[in-house]
């Protein structure tokens, strides 16, 4: 049986099932907390899977249980919220445009948190706290330019993406500007952000993006219908009932929360935010991308990448950015070429 039909009579909830989707999301949830386990047990100080999951729990010796709590937690909790939070917001830009290359990374959402970083990191005020507040700001006003110049009488899903992509490449271009016009301790300074990098996370990272998810991740399960219309097309989905320009902008505002957010964390980890909600779909076998799953699969593939990145070239760690780059693009090609013959 594909999927399952349920109604409560209090409270009065009603919806549907799937039970492959469900078997994902539990195949997903034991992988990532696989990986989540192996990348805390990284380290000069090797820690065994045993040792790990005990002192999550609590229990164990005094001087491990500092290593994993104080020390490694809080560079894998970023590692892993991160990921969820590309993963979700992927899934939402991905549904709300019905376009499988509708991401953060394609429309100017990180391209614009990108630029904003580095000129504050030329102008001296991308330090610290700063650079978590640049790269909130600077993604939230890319969303926005991209709305506001998308706009003709309403928008389209079509129309977003192309002035999305306009946009990145302007963003781009300006990131670029600034690196070449910086001296050469922020020009390695801006790089160390723009890859994407959970190198020396603290909990100063960990807590709002798990604040910030805790929020916005109900936001964007309430907003599965709007967006499952929005699916099927503006006119159906306005015989549908649905608001479409305000479901849309609402849609877009969630999604840019949550990439901004994890962009402010852990800088713009490539093409999480654009494979994640792509492999969720094909192994849930769903019309749309799965929301719980994608965000399930960006921890796994951020986590994962970030295993390859310390172990790749011994003694180096590499920033989690290049491998979900180098893993990401033969994705993109695949999907484009796809795309041409759907």
């Amino acid at each position: 049986m594909s999927q399952l039909t349920f109604r409560l009579s209090t409270p009065p909830v009603s919806g549907v099932l799937r039970p492959r989707v469900v078997v994902v999301c539990l195949a997903l949830a034991a992988v990532t907390f696989l990986a989540f386990c192996l990348g805390i047990g990284l380290g000069e100080f090797p820690l065994g899977l045993g040792e790990v999951v005990q002192s999550l729990l609590g229990t164990g010796d005094q001087g491990i249980l500092f290593v994993v709590r104080e020390l490694r937690l809080p560079r894998a909790l970023t590692g892993l919220l991160t990921g969820a939070a590309f993963g979700l917001s992927g899934a939402l830009f991905q549904t709300m445009t019905r376009n499988p290359l509708a991401s953060p990374d394609m429309i100017g959402v990180t391209q614009g948190a990108g630029v904003a970083v580095v000129a504050g990191i030329v102008l001296g005020v991308g330090s610290g706290p700063g650079v978590q507040v640049l790269g909130f700001s600077g993604a939230v006003l890319a969303a926005l330019l991209t709305y506001l110049f998308a706009w003709r009488r309403g928008t389209t899903g079509y129309r977003i993406v192309l002035v999305g992509i306009g946009l990145s490449w302007i963003f781009a271009s300006a990131t670029e500007y600034l690196m070449v016009t910086s001296n050469t301790f922020q020009a390695q300074a801006a790089l160390g952000w723009l890859f994407g990098n959970l190198n020396g996370r603290t909990w100063s990272q960990a807590v709002p993006l798990a604040l910030a998810l805790a929020v916005l991740t109900p936001a964007a399960l309430l907003l599965g219908r709007w967006s499952r219309a929005l699916q099927l097309g503006d006119e159906v989905a306005v015989v549908l009932g649905a608001p479409v320009q305000r479901a849309r902008l609402t849609l877009l505002l969630v999604g840019v929360a949550l990439v901004a957010f994890g962009t402010a964390a852990a800088g713009p980890i490539a093409f999480v935010a654009l494979a994640a909600p792509q492999i969720a779909q094909r192994l849930a076998r769903t019309a749309w991308p799965p929301p719980v799953a994608s965000a399930l699969a960006g921890a796994f593939v951020v986590l994962a990448a970030d295993l390859i990145a310390r172990r790749l070239i011994p003694d180096v760690e590499l920033p989690v950015g290049v491998v979900t780059g180098v893993l990401g693009a033969p994705l993109l090609l695949w999907l484009l070429a796809h795309g041409r013959r759907a």
